[in-house]
């Protein structure tokens, strides 16, 4: 069987191994000059921006020369897709298409195991490619993540446990498509369809409600000339919502709040000492930094689940025999 699945999807595992390999290396070169900008290491100027002179240069020179390839990142939201759906499309969906599962399932080894065979070698190859590709992007972006924090979208969604869940979904879905409209291609585009459907609608709604979020609560500082310029509980920290609220906590609509500026501009009053006059208070909702592997934990639970339930699907179309 081993044998047989590699004649099978070693095109596949070639390709994506190459690919794989080739953005690991780009990155590995790349991210060993963004580290040599931090003599002692980028977690020791975790928060330094603006306060150490030292950090706050390295992290001017990162921004400089590496800013632009930290949004060449953003493309790399769909490498787990790629890896698992690329794997997982053809799974079935190339023996239905070119009539193979005739031989397949007439032979000595019982039908219900050929497809076990199938599904962890091309599922495990996809943990490997995916977790491979994960751990150089993790290292890659240390110092960016010493600026800016773990749980920034492009971070959040490269790092840690959620890539694999991401890519096994891919895979699962993919698959399940396979089965079911029995031609890859399509199997391939539906999978692209509900991977984004998927993955946005986690990132937007459900992440943000995985614990409640903490609210800090504090008057306008008198000094200042401009209101806003609050200190986020930590640089790390994910801010759901910020604002200012009066004083019984009431939170102010944009409208009241530009009203508000206009009265301290026409009565010629720096506009934080008329705020704080007025007892107007900033708070700020946020998850701290310190949820984020509990997020993580949480985020790949939720795909991986759904990509057993996908993986089930496939298995009881094949059970009962779907030719």
């Amino acid at each position: 069987m081993t044998w047989l699945i590699w004649r099978q999807h070693r095109t596949e595992v070639c390709i994506l191994g190459l690919l794989t390999g080739m953005f690991g290396i780009a990155l590995l070169v790349l991210g060993t000059q963004a580290h040599e900008l931090f003599p002692g290491g980028p977690a020791r100027c975790a928060g330094e921006a603006g306060i150490n002179e030292a950090c706050t240069a390295s992290f001017r020179q990162l921004d400089e020369g590496y800013g632009n390839v930290e949004n060449l990142l953003a493309a790399f939201y769909l490498v787990p897709f790629v890896i698992g759906a690329f794997l997982g499309a053809p799974l079935l969906a190339r023996e239905l298409e070119d009539g193979t599962w005739q031989l397949a399932w007439t032979q000595s080894v019982p039908r219900m195991r050929w497809l076990a065979a199938k599904l962890v070698a091309l599922a495990g190859v996809t943990v490997i490619f995916t977790g491979m590709f994960t751990a150089v992007l993790t290292w890659f972006r240390q110092p960016f993540d010493a600026w800016e924090g773990r749980f920034q979208y492009d971070a959040f969604d490269l790092q840690g446990l959620v890539p694999v869940a991401y890519a096994l979904f891919a895979f699962g879905v993919a698959t399940a498509a396979g089965a079911i409209l029995r031609r890859s291609l399509p199997a391939f585009g539906v999978g692209f369809g509900a991977f984004l459907v998927a993955r946005m609608s986690v990132a937007l709604l459900a992440r943000p409600a995985y614990a409640t979020p903490l609210t800090t609560m504090e008057p306008v500082p008198v000094g200042g000339s401009k209101a806003g310029d609050r200190t986020v509980p930590s640089f790390a920290d994910w801010v759901i919502e910020q604002g200012y609220a009066d004083t019984t906590g009431r939170r102010l609509s944009p409208t009241e709040y530009y009203e508000l500026e206009d009265a301290a501009n026409l009565a010629g009053t720096n506009l934080n000492q008329f705020l704080h006059a007025q007892g107007i208070q900033q708070f700020v909702v946020y998850h701290p930094a310190d949820r984020f592997w509990t997020f993580q934990f949480i985020e790949a639970a939720l795909f991986i689940a759904v990509a057993a339930v996908l993986i089930g699907v496939v298995v009881w179309r094949v059970r009962r025999r779907m030719i």
